[in-house]
C-alpha cells in the first residue's frame, strides 16, 4: 500500500468510519466490536475512490442488514446473543456472498473492495440470510 492509499484510508478512519460504526450499533442495537482489516481493505490505484467504495460495499449492507434483523425484539435479542464481533477484510479471493461466514459469534465479510458496488442491497440480503438462519 502506498503514501496515496494509507492517507485515504487514515482519512476514511478519521472522518468517516466514526459515524458508520455508530449506525452499525445503532442498527445492532449494541455496541457490537467491529474489526476491520484496513490495510487489506486499501486496493492500490483507487485511494480517491474509498469514501465511496467501502461504505457501497461494506458499511451500508452491514447496516441494512442488522436493521433488517433487529426489526422486532426476537431479532435484537438474537443479535445480542449470538453476535460477538463482527470482522470487515478483503482477501482479494470473495466478491459475492461467497466470503461471508457466520461462527462462533463472529460474522466475517470478506469481499473485494472495488467490485460490484451496484449489489448493496444483495450484500445486505445475503447478510441477514446468513445471520438469521444461525441466530
Amino acid at each position: 500500500m502506498g503514501l496515496a492509499e494509507r492517507r485515504a484510508v487514515q482519512r476514511f478512519r478519521d472522518d468517516d468510519y466514526p459515524g458508520w460504526l455508530a449506525r452499525i450499533e445503532e442498527a445492532a442495537g449494541f455496541p457490537v466490536p467491529v474489526d476491520v482489516s484496513w490495510d487489506e481493505l486499501a486496493v492500490a490505484g483507487h485511494a480517491d475512490d474509498y469514501a465511496e467504495f467501502f461504505p457501497l460495499v461494506y458499511f451500508a449492507p452491514l447496516v441494512n442488514a442488522l436493521r433488517a434483523v433487529a426489526v422486532d425484539d426476537l431479532g435484537r435479542q438474537a443479535l445480542r446473543d449470538g453476535l460477538r464481533t463482527i470482522v470487515v477484510r478483503n482477501t482479494g479471493e470473495y466478491f459475492s456472498a461467497a466470503g461471508m461466514t457466520f461462527a462462533d459469534g463472529v460474522l466475517t465479510f470478506d469481499h473485494r473492495s472495488q467490485t460490484n458496488l451496484d449489489f448493496g442491497a444483495e450484500r445486505a440480503d445475503a447478510l441477514r440470510r446468513l445471520l438469521e438462519s444461525a441466530l
